[in-house]
């Protein structure tokens, strides 16, 4: 079974991508930035608030094709300055507590926007619990 999940932004005609995408168990989301359903930018260029948008947008995508937060079990973490590491580790830590998937966090030269500091992909198995 293939099921995927778009949220009607206009760069998912344009790149012809899916925000997410479920295979069997496995959903896997795409990597996700601070941007609202028009394009404008959230938070500019704060590492903590656009993680704590980011993981939001990343639930929602797992909720829309059945999955839970507690589902996600790794994140992967492009960041601008990984001189922010310990602000986007603190939003990171504090939306999976108890859960503690395994993460990767990479610093990078740019992102599509330059006031985004930080972009997100997600991995989630369904569990049956």
């Amino acid at each position: 079974m293939r099921e995927s999940y778009k949220t009607g932004a206009k760069w998912e005609s344009i790149m012809s991508y899916s925000r997410a995408i479920r295979v069997n168990d496995v959903i896997e989301v795409s990597g996700t930035t601070s941007l609202d359903g028009d394009g404008n930018i959230l938070f500019a260029n704060d590492p903590f608030l656009q993680t704590q948008e980011i993981l939001k947008i990343i639930e929602r995508s797992i909720s829309a094709l059945g999955g839970r937060k507690q589902d996600i079990v790794r994140t992967r973490i492009f960041v601008k300055n990984i001189d922010d590491w310990q602000l986007i580790a603190k939003a990171h830590g504090e939306f999976f507590v108890g859960i503690n998937p395994v993460c990767t966090m990479v610093e990078i030269a740019r992102l599509i926007e330059p006031e985004l500091v930080v972009e997100i992909e997600a991995t989630a198995i369904i569990s049956i619990d």
